[in-house]
């Protein structure tokens, strides 16, 4: 898949901007804080329909602005396809594919498959479960229909069954069976699709750290579920009292996690900043890896947000080479330094695009 150009209209700090790009590398340089990592972001949007951030949709459009716009023109394996995305203040968010709007926002997650790679990732490592878990279902969700419709469903059940729980007079017995019984078949499929796909995922995974870091540590990933304790309708059932005790509920696939570890240590208790920062490039081009293998039957767009920081000079040169080959694609890279920059041009045949970024404003 190719992104042959994108028209960005009063979103974040870029007033106006309509950008024609390489089918190879596209590097954008400039000074923090000038507006590189937005200009991902709007490509981003144009996959998810979301921002990165996941900040409200409104607080995307330019200060003092009413609507922001975004549009794209792709190429996958030979087809052209428009995508529009557009929001007015106090309003709601239209997505268009070539001209017609989508009935639901789902049914576009998946036609423009995309791994970006950016500082808040860290958060993978240092937040919560709730972020390893979207983690595990932005990639699945890009490979397989039916799994976000099956999260939808769950999440709506576990919404269900938390109010009847908080809830002041007691919950009808019959009502929370019929919750469970939704979130024990739906996270069972849920369960089953998250742990082929991390089976599948580890070694190369594993395979991306081990070059990068050329051998010097141990990697390791392990999923662990509730469902891991027996059949999930009973796992969520035999607690139920507790449950209304706490106000929400304890078991279910909403619970996920994946264990990170570094020579069988914790990652987060172990790691430096460089080796947390190669852990995290691996999860993301091994995610590059299994999309284009298993999704769309096309190569994703690979975004790459100030990846060298805080990597010493053997690690930087294993991710230039390998952002310098063409299994990749296209590439989309913003650094302050453009030496690390000119490295990767170097070895990329000539295929590249260069953008300066100061205020807002893009310049070739």
């Amino acid at each position: 898949m190719i992104l042959k150009d994108v028209t960005i209209l009063n979103y974040k700090n870029i007033a106006d901007a309509e950008l024609h790009f390489s089918s190879g590398i596209n590097c954008f340089v400039g000074s923090n804080g000038e507006g590189k990592t937005n200009i991902l972001d709007a490509i981003y949007f144009l996959s998810f329909a979301r921002s990165t951030t996941g900040a409200i949709d409104s607080l995307n459009i330019r200060h003092g602005e009413e609507y922001f716009m975004l549009q794209g023109h792709y190429d996958i394996e030979g087809t052209d396809e428009e995508i529009t995305c557009s929001l007015k203040l106090h309003g709601k968010k239209q997505l268009k594919r070539n001209k017609k709007a989508y009935k639901r926002m789902s049914e576009h997650i998946g036609l423009l498959p995309l791994i970006l790679v950016s500082p808040a990732d860290q958060q993978l490592i240092l937040g919560g479960s709730e972020e390893r878990r979207r983690f595990m279902d932005i990639v699945i969700s890009q490979y397989n229909p039916h799994y976000i419709g099956q999260l939808i469903r769950y999440n709506a059940a576990l919404t269900q069954r938390n109010a009847m729980l908080r809830a002041e007079e007691e919950p009808d017995p019959s009502m929370m069976d019929a919750y469970e019984a939704m979130m024990a078949q739906t996270g069972e499929e849920i369960y089953t699709m998250r742990r082929e796909f991390v089976d599948e995922f580890i070694p190369v995974f594993q395979q991306y750290y081990t070059r990068i870091a050329a051998g010097h540590e141990t990697v390791a990933l392990e999923y662990t579920s509730h469902c891991q304790r027996g059949p999930l309708l009973d796992v969520i059932s035999r607690d139920r009292h507790r449950d209304r005790a706490v106000g929400y509920s304890l078991h279910g696939i909403h619970r996920d996690d994946l264990t990170m570890t570094l020579d069988s240590h914790p990652l987060r208790r172990e790691g430096s900043q460089g080796q947390n920062k190669t852990y995290l490039i691996s999860l993301k081009l091994a995610q590059f890896n299994f999309l284009k293998r298993t999704g769309s039957k096309t190569t994703p767009l690979l975004l790459l947000d100030d990846i060298f920081d805080k990597l010493d000079a053997r690690r930087v040169e294993q991710i230039i080479g390998l952002a310098a080959d063409e299994q990749f694609g296209q590439i989309f890279i913003t650094d302050t330094n453009r030496e690390n920059l000119d490295r990767i041009l170097e070895r990329s045949k000539g295929n590249y695009t260069i953008f300066h970024v100061k205020g807002g404003s893009v310049t070739t």
